[in-house]
């Protein structure tokens, strides 16, 4: 699959999607999420699931791996996906730590290419 034009470009704050640590399927599962978010399709549970505790717009995307689970936390601007976090999932909360960063991260990517909604 490859770009056009009317694709959201990825913008990543933080992370990555890559073998290892993640799975070869894992790591094609995440990327086919992504592109589909690119394309302009929106997910419910079980592939994403709001995070308002970040901030408006943004998801967490839910990927199962053989032994682990994964999170990539992202909003929906406008014009692009920004990727906060890439992260493995290790208890039934997000750790506050993962949302303050994400929440930073945001911040700081807002004051330099301003908030766009």
């Amino acid at each position: 699959m490859s770009m056009s034009r009317a694709d959201k470009p990825l913008v990543w704050l933080h992370g990555e999607v890559k073998t290892p640590p993640l799975s070869a399927s894992a790591r094609i599962e995440a990327g086919v999420l992504l592109r589909r978010l690119q394309r302009g399709e929106s997910f419910g549970m079980p592939h994403s699931r709001s995070m308002s505790a970040i901030g408006r717009r943004c998801h967490e995307l839910r990927i199962v791996d053989e032994n682990a689970i994964w999170r990539i936390m992202y909003r929906l601007d406008p014009d692009a996906i920004v990727i906060a976090d890439v992260f493995k999932k290790k208890t039934q909360a997000t750790p506050k730590t993962v949302i303050d960063a994400c929440k930073r991260r945001l911040r700081e990517y807002d004051a330099i290419v301003g908030d766009k909604e």
